[in-house]
């Protein structure tokens, strides 16, 4: 017998899921925003009540923990980062203050971007007095041009340790062409102070264009104490607790690695708790025969959309983070501040706005009891009956009709002269509206139909919104993810995923490149990742290399990956891989939009490779109903307000537990779940699958 265990760290809820050989376990339990690592030790506690055995001992039979934290991602959003210091070569310090043309539109919506007076360069991620300069020079080759001068080292090294600073990233002109001298420096920081966090823009981010490989070192440097610090903390509790097998982190790329191993890389980790929710898509698809999957999130804090398509998830290789760029490759993950725990808050100008601050775990929502005199879109779902006064959790949660009622009536109704009841219709109006305009954004600004797709719906407050948001971009199909993962589906993702590395190089070039060429940096990108994967401390089913190369038109600064065969190379298969990349260029920007007479250049290439565990988790199937008549399942009816225009109805509200694959729901109607809440609206029609979903049909 051998657990898999993933724990998915949230704003507002710690969720776990456990895989025991086909019988899925779940739990949650509060974030502990002080100290995570102790909410997690809660949600393990409750997961081994869940499986009836002592902690001690579900560790012990545990494979290994694959865990997403927030902790990385957080730091940085907030800039709650220690002080970093910056080495690069002499005369191109100031390369990360001028950010290029991109410190003005990176990261900015388009009312900021048309505001061209009010565009500033402010953001910088270090003072200057921490930027220092080295002698040293490398050509485009990565020829040494000037020998690495070990004084103006040792010089600025010291400089930055009187300034306090214990974590020192070092980004050279051309290092991704040859690490020689980056690798020096921080030899000689290790003999100055062998306890300072260095990270090397050659191994964090070897990739052309000079600002943001330096800004992706940063970052990481920035995020790399504190991430080695907590994992060690929560790797320690583990080991004292039982636990014998390693601990994973999520990366953003949708995949695991070492803990031990994720400092050196940090910045990989941001995002990780993003991507559960995209993977777990991925894998019940498979179960279901879904390759089209708009995978959507709502938890406490945040809404997040991420997209499946033909079976793969849509991937990028730089995100944004205030300003600035981050070179990993990544699932693309869309999020906005708009989850149940968001604020609903009057703006200066009269108009009623919901999120993105969130009431997180601690005080929490006004109904929890635990401090919260803000309203949220979790007080307005208990006034208008979505949410059952009786609590949350199976009643483990208590909550507060009277504080939802007072919260509302004090910061919305009043102000806005209306009801509470009223104001907590707009409130539930605005949270569909706002999270349908992300679905716009995501799906449709991408060029897909959303009719073409299924919506998976998940989190604790999803469920209570799918159908509305779905409906408000014509998708016709919403799953709920239910039977034992509910709310806790991102931390089935966790426990689903691979382990995933990779690792890029650039070499820019005019297209076709000598196969051979080609052959020779994949296949030493290969043998690096051969390396890593040994590294891991765990046994692998089988390890997948995928190889993909950047290419772009000449002259064009964006690039489009394409993949590239494993194996040998010939020349026809670099033309293939040209031909490949029109056909790509032409779907996602439309045919006739590309300029062969231009050329084509390659820029980066990289390869991906997955670990594949022994583990499969698949949801256990359901009992079979007698019938589609749900009765047996009904636990009550009570006065529901789904639409400010039909007001309160009263509503059938069924107990989940007692549902059965085949049971058939009219909306309107509501399902009470241990750990989330579902509404079907009018119109629409719910139907329990096999595994335990639901599918809701929409109106469209």
């Amino acid at each position: 017998m051998a657990y898999v265990i993933g724990v998915d760290v949230g704003g507002t809820f710690t969720d776990a899921v456990l895989d025991d050989e086909g019988t899925i376990v779940a739990a949650k339990a509060p974030s502990t925003p002080s100290d995570y690592s102790q909410g997690v030790m809660d949600v393990l506690a409750a997961l081994a009540d869940g499986v009836g055995e002592p902690l001690e001992r579900m560790l012990a039979k545990t494979h290994h923990i694959a865990h997403g934290t927030t902790s990385s991602l957080n730091a940085l959003v907030m800039g709650n980062v220690p002080a970093v210091g910056f080495i690069t070569t002499r005369g191109h310090r100031d390369s990360i203050f001028i950010m290029n043309v991109e410190g003005r539109y990176l990261g900015s919506a388009p009312h900021q971007l048309q505001n061209v007076m009010g565009q500033d360069k402010s953001h910088s991620l270090i003072p200057k007095s921490h930027a220092l300069e080295v002698t040293e020079r490398l050509d485009r080759d990565g020829t040494v041009v000037v020998a690495l001068d070990e004084d103006s080292v040792r010089a600025a090294v010291r400089s930055l340790l009187d300034r306090g600073v214990r974590s020192i990233a070092v980004s050279l002109l051309w290092s991704f062409k040859n690490p020689a001298h980056e690798r020096r420096i921080r030899e000689i920081v290790a003999e100055l102070d062998p306890d300072v966090f260095v990270a090397l823009s050659s191994e964090v981010s070897p990739r052309i264009r000079e600002f943001s490989r330096s800004a992706t070192t940063i970052m990481s440097a920035q995020i790399g104490p504190g991430l080695r610090d907590y994992l060690g903390q929560m790797q320690q509790r583990l080991t004292d607790a039982g636990l014998r097998g390693p601990l994973l982190v999520m990366q953003s790329n949708g995949g695991a690695i070492a803990a031990a191993e994720a400092p050196s890389t940090a910045i990989s980790t941001v995002g990780s708790v993003l991507t559960g929710g995209v993977v777990g898509a991925v894998s019940l698809g498979e179960q279901l025969g879904h390759r089209n999957i708009i995978s959507t999130d709502v938890g406490g804090t945040t809404f997040l959309v991420g997209m499946v398509v033909d079976g793969e998830p849509v991937r990028t290789s730089t995100t944004i983070i205030n300003h600035h760029p981050i070179n990993v490759p990544a699932l693309e993950v869309h999020a906005i501040g708009s989850g149940g725990g968001a604020i609903a808050w009057i703006d200066r100008g009269g108009n009623l706005q919901v999120g993105p601050r969130s009431a997180q775990s601690v005080p929490g929502p006004a109904c929890y009891g635990a401090g919260g005199t803000e309203p949220t879109n979790t007080d307005a779902n208990l006034v208008l009956g979505i949410l059952p006064e009786s609590g949350l959790l199976g009643g483990r949660k208590a909550l507060d009709v009277e504080a939802a009622r007072e919260a509302i009536r004090v910061h919305v109704a009043e102000p806005l002269g209306l009801t509470v009841e009223q104001a907590a219709a707009a409130i539930y109006a605005i949270q569909n509206a706002q999270t349908g305009d992300l679905l716009r954004k995501t799906v449709v600004e991408a060029g897909h139909d959303p009719r073409d797709f299924v919506l998976y719906a998940f989190g604790g407050a999803g469920p209570a919104y799918c159908a509305a948001y779905a409906a408000e971009v014509g998708v016709r199909e919403v799953v709920v993810p239910l039977g034992p993962v509910a709310s806790a589906f991102s931390a089935f993702g966790l426990a689903a995923s691979d382990v995933v590395l990779a690792h890029e190089l650039s070499d820019p070039g005019l297209m076709p490149v000598p196969a051979a060429t080609a052959q020779g940096h994949f296949e030493q990108l290969e043998r690096r990742l051969a390396d890593a994967v040994s590294r891991q401390g765990l046994t692998f089913d089988r390890v997948e290399f995928a190889r993909t190369i950047d290419l772009r038109y000449t002259a064009q600064l964006a690039e489009v990956a394409v993949p590239v065969p494993s194996g040998p190379l010939a020349d026809a298969d670099v033309v293939a891989v040209m031909d490949d990349f029109e056909a790509r260029y032409a779907g996602l920007y439309g045919e006739g939009t590309g300029f062969s007479a231009a050329g084509i250049q390659s820029i980066t290439m990289r390869v991906q490779a997955t670990g594949v565990l022994p583990f499969n988790p698949q949801l256990p199937k359901l009992a079979d109903a007698d019938s589609a008549d749900p009765a047996a399942a009904l636990a009550t009816v009570r006065r529901v307000c789904l639409d400010a225009t039909a007001g309160y109805v009263d509503t059938p509200v069924y107990d989940y537990r007692l549902l059965r694959h085949g049971h058939v729901i009219t909306g309107p109607a509501v399902i009470e779940v241990p750990t989330t809440t579902v509404v079907v609206p009018p119109g629409t029609t719910g139907r329990v699958d096999h595994l335990g979903n639901l599918s809701i049909t929409t109106r469209n």
